[in-house]
């Protein structure tokens, strides 16, 4: 059955590779991976408990329809699984797997499938291919772009990883309905962020639409998921390392992260930190860059229509403020901040006093 897609190039010369963005595209991922593998033949799926009742026969049945023989391993969902004990997991099912260095790996899930699939093929006989087949719409339109990989130490997120691009990112829009909503409008916090950072008519629409993209209409979620990955592709080409605008992608994450850290992973989804994250992020940018108030009022509007929280009630300073520096993007023990000027334009992570983020969270 054809399905019509559409694509978006992450340009970066020889790691460059395409987003595929659709309905249906499941079905099709044995010739999408006979495409970036050429004659490898050996695949490891790698997914969690939650996806694969929906989604890992389908993916199966596809790639050995392509001629792939295929492996598959299963972990327990949440961000606990990003951890060493289950990423030695991945590697002894790769060796079970027999791969080889033209093998490729498949993550078949949200974030956290992706970020330690990732990082398994990053550094698994010294790196193999990877695809990315994205299940959640924060994977879709974030952690599954911009190679990014990595897993979380009892001290903090993501302190291992290493970049290592996909060879193709696969979004089927149709994965959504089976995404519970708590999770769909997590995902929206990502979205929403790229409006403030980059795109104020991509903000405009959000607001015009919110009804739509509850209801999943395929137009809109099309747009948006490729929307973001525009600007997240052209974000990455620029900076693939981080060495500069890269960082704007983490406006609201410092707080967020923290949020995260401090209550315990899982207790708020990755999303619902990030949109607490980003109104204290734009209470500073009201202070610090002359942000308008009535802008903040339109971002906590918008979270509050996706039912993402929107304050931080009952969380202890100085417990945050420790988690914040040590943040890997933390310069000489003060956290750093991407503020906004206006919606639609986001500086680069500059310092901000202790005195000044204490009363901002206090207020």
């Amino acid at each position: 059955m054809s399905h019509q897609s559409e694509t978006v190039h992450v340009d970066l010369a020889d790691r460059s590779y395409d987003i595929r963005i659709g309905e249906g595209l499941l079905d099709q991922i044995g010739a999408h991976c006979g495409e970036v593998t050429g004659t490898a033949k050996r695949v490891l799926i790698v997914s969690d408990d939650n996806v694969t009742d929906h989604y890992l026969e389908r993916t199966t049945q596809s790639l050995e329809a392509a001629g792939f023989r295929v492996a598959a391993c299963v972990l327990p969902a949440g961000e606990g699984t990003k951890s060493v004990e289950f990423l030695a997991k991945l590697w002894e099912a790769a060796v079970e797997a027999r791969l080889d260095r033209k093998s490729v790996m498949v993550a078949l899930g949200g974030g956290v499938i992706g970020d330690l699939t990732g990082f398994a093929a990053a550094s698994y006989l010294r790196g193999v291919a990877f695809m990315q087949v994205p299940t959640s719409l924060l994977a879709m339109v974030d952690s599954a772009v911009g190679g990014k990989t990595g897993m979380n130490l009892p001290q903090g997120k993501n302190l291992v990883g290493a970049f290592h691009q996909p060879s193709r990112v696969l979004v089927d829009l149709e994965v959504l309905r089976t995404l519970p909503p708590r999770e769909r409008n997590a995902g929206m916090a990502e979205v929403i962020k790229y409006g403030v950072i980059w795109d104020a008519e991509m903000f405009a629409f959000i607001e015009q639409n919110v009804s739509d993209i509850h209801k999943l209409d395929a137009e809109s979620m099309r747009y948006l998921v490729k929307r973001s990955c525009e600007i997240k592709a052209e974000v990455v080409r620029r900076d693939e390392r981080e060495g500069g605008v890269r960082a704007i992608l983490n406006f609201g994450h410092t707080l967020g992260h923290a949020i995260e850290n401090v209550c315990g992973y899982g207790e708020w989804l990755h999303g619902e930190a990030i949109a607490a994250g980003m109104v204290y992020a734009a209470r500073l940018s009201e202070t610090l860059h002359g942000f308008d108030p009535a802008e903040t009022r339109r971002l906590i509007e918008l979270f509050l229509a996706f039912e993402l929280p929107v304050s931080w009630e009952g969380l202890d300073w100085n417990a945050v403020f420790t988690a914040m520096t040590a943040d890997k993007k933390a310069e000489n023990a003060l956290p750093r901040f991407v503020l906004a000027t206006e919606i639609g334009k986001a500086g680069l992570p500059e310092e901000v006093s202790e005195a000044q983020l204490k009363s901002v969270f206090e207020n």
